[in-house]
């Protein structure tokens, strides 16, 4: 039975539906006057939308008609790397040539270069899709980010000679910042950038590891361009163009994921072209391309959690046993009442967090224009404070969410779920990446600490309290409201302590507060426009507040303990 990844998904159209992306889109069309020169351009934001949808449909048809039915195909005959050289498996191959048909790549570049000028949020809607259809294809596909970058940072020229091919769908892109002893720490990378004066370009050598897609075309590599620098202020962001010079030296052997090549890859006085200033590599331009990336990441494993769970929903309402099916099994439906809740506050969190990343950016094209006044001033630091505590949340709460679901999906297929003959293993495989790559769960939790001490999330919490809500959503309104002033009073008393290593310890329990909050809260705003949302809204709100309150508990009472006592415990022998 033929089926369309974005029309089956009735959760999917009610988030494009409900969008509130008006205000970046008013700025990113120019008023809406792009389309004077661009005919693809929208005339209104009600044509944009419907322009979106347009696009997620097409993709949506050849994602659930073309590819999902390859994927195991795909997955068992993986990236190849011989002499070399890496070649994709051919469902892969099929796979863009039919993006490329579709007119679907380069979608967040510019119209002048020939891309559709997709907002972020849109464009994660895109990436959950196909991550839906066959996980390690969002690794080729949903590499935006190496454009974006370009469009955001290069030079003309850079932009002129390189963005148009990526519009085309005729190259691909990678991430080039790890190294073997620079991974999570990538303020320690070694690879040397070296200005060859006579030849007026600079070259680069040394080694990079754990590169997704790492065999592209269009490598956008951080490397330390100031000589006897040993921090991130020596480090730079080069543009290279694969030649001779860049040497694939093998590709990893890996859990999940198996059509995405994870290269290493070793420069040898390879040719690269400055982007930006010197020295801003990792602290402006690579943080910028990785909280990008970073949300990509949440918008795969929300996909994948979505495959995993319809498989799972299908086989319990096919498997049978004690004479009914097992979707009436009490502990049963509710793993699947668990992770449909999840799921779709994940896809809420998600698409709120790219709301405001895309209001970012808005703002922040317009501080470029020197089109910014004061009050746009104040809407840009809102806007970036949002980005910067919701991005990381969603990363972290969207591949922790994928794993649940994916785990959950195995439970419920019981016995055959560990075998290959059903999808479930795979998604369980392809799901455990989320929360490693573009740094662990444990970074995200770091990333957002400072924000979520800093009540940034009241920006949110105090308007969202402040909404009508009918009778019968007040008990669970006043719930929220509750919880949401406890969770700031346990901020307050965090700072109290005064005390960072405690504060670090139990940094995942602010975190998972945090994140609880904006997401029940989201689910809640939803309960007034649908009689399902209302239903699932009081599910999922009644299963994980008290949770929320228990982790509440513990950041009231803080043991300072082990910070104190973990060398004793861990000392060796055991």
């Amino acid at each position: 039975m033929a089926e369309n990844f974005f029309t089956d998904n009735a959760d999917l159209q009610f988030r494009l539906q409900t969008l509130d992306i008006g205000e970046a889109l008013e700025i990113f069309e120019d008023s809406y006057r792009c389309h004077e020169q661009y005919p693809i351009a929208p005339r209104s934001y009600a044509d944009a939308i419907d322009n979106y949808r347009k696009i997620l449909q097409v993709l949506g048809e050849i994602c659930g008609e073309r590819i999902a039915p390859r994927a195991d195909e795909a997955d068992e005959e993986g990236a190849h790397f011989e002499d070399g050289r890496v070649t994709y498996a051919e469902p892969t191959r099929e796979a863009m040539a039919l993006f490329r048909q579709a007119g679907l790549t380069g979608a967040m570049l510019p119209y002048e270069y020939g891309g559709m000028n997709l907002p972020e949020t849109v464009f994660q809607m895109m990436v959950e899709i196909v991550s839906r259809a066959e996980a390690g294809l969002m690794n080729i596909f949903g590499l935006e980010e190496i454009a974006a970058t370009i469009a955001k940072y290069g030079d003309e020229a850079m932009k002129a000679r390189t963005l148009p091919r990526f519009a085309r769908g005729e190259v691909t892109g990678a991430m080039v910042l790890t190294e073997p002893d620079a991974g999570s720490d990538l303020g320690a990378v070694q690879t040397r950038a070296t200005y060859d004066e006579e030849a007026d370009e600079w070259r680069l050598n040394g080694v990079k590891r754990f590169i997704t897609n790492g065999c592209g075309d269009i490598l956008l590599v951080l490397a330390r361009s100031e000589e006897g620098s040993t921090d991130a202020r020596g480090l730079s962001l080069f543009e290279v163009e694969a030649d001779e010079t860049v040497h694939i030296r093998r590709i990893e052997e890996k859990l999940g994921i198996h059509t995405s090549p994870t290269c290493e890859i070793q420069f040898c006085d390879t040719p690269a072209r400055l982007i930006g200033r010197r020295r801003f590599g990792l602290i402006r331009y690579a943080m910028s391309m990785m909280n990008g990336a970073r949300i990509a990441v949440a918008a795969q494993a929300l996909g994948i959690a979505e495959a995993a769970y319809r498989a799972a929903y299908d086989y319990a309402q096919d498997r049978v046993q004690f004479d009914r099916s097992i979707a009436d099994i009490p502990p049963v439906y509710r793993m699947l009442l668990a992770m449909r809740g999840e799921i779709e506050a994940t896809r809420a969190l998600i698409y709120e967090t790219g709301r405001w990343v895309d209001l970012s950016k808005a703002y922040d094209h317009l501080k470029a224009e020197g089109a910014l006044d004061g009050e746009g001033r104040q809407r840009l630091r809102q806007a970036g404070r949002l980005a910067d505590v919701l991005t990381p949340l969603a990363k972290y709460y969207g591949s922790e969410m994928a794993n649940r679901v994916a785990d959950q999906g195995v439970q419920i297929h019981g016995g055959t779920g560990y075998t290959c003959e059903f999808d479930a293993e795979r998604h369980y495989r392809d799901a455990r990446i989320t929360n490693i790559y573009e740094g662990t769960s444990q970074l995200q939790i770091v990333a957002a600490t400072g924000g979520l001490m800093g009540h940034v999330l009241d920006y949110l919490f105090e308007p969202w309290s402040d909404e009508e809500y009918d009778e019968a959503l007040l008990d669970l309104k006043e719930a929220l409201d509750e919880a949401t002033a406890r969770f700031n009073r346990a901020i307050d008393h965090l700072k109290e302590m005064d005390d960072q290593a405690v504060l670090d310890y139990y940094a995942a329990d602010l975190a998972d507060v945090g994140v609880g909050l904006v997401t029940n809260w989201l689910l809640l705003r939803d309960a007034r426009l649908a009689e399902r949302k209302r239903a699932l809204a009081r599910v999922h709100i009644n299963e994980t507040l008290p949770l929320l309150h228990g982790k509440i508990d513990r950041l009231r009472a803080v043991d300072p303990t082990p910070t104190q006592v973990k060398e004793l415990v861990l000392a060796e022998p055991f």
